[in-house]
């Protein structure tokens, strides 16, 4: 295996890393976001408010994008797999 098949295998992994956790950890950030401006704006101060509405939506953005990431695992490994068989 050559050193250029290994930089495209661990590109191909990253890029595939970033499909599958990017948008539950947008999610998170955009609820978080929107939790601590409500903070702000009504002076509640308290910090494990933060937490439960974050989880909720982590647990159902996970629920939705489920197929789409198990598709991107596939994917990744599908390829991977024909280079294995392929020798390199």
């Amino acid at each position: 295996m050559t050193g250029m098949a290994i930089l495209d295998i661990a590109r191909d992994g990253i890029m595939t890393f970033f499909k599958v956790g990017a948008p539950v950890m947008l999610v998170a950030l955009a609820v978080g976001v929107v939790i601590s401006l409500l903070q702000a704006l009504t002076q509640l101060q308290e910090q494990t408010l933060v937490f439960v509405p974050k989880i909720i939506a982590v647990f159902v953005s996970l629920l939705i994008m489920l197929p789409l990431m198990s598709d991107a695992l596939a994917g990744y490994m599908h390829r991977v797999a024909e280079r294995i068989v392929a020798g390199g």
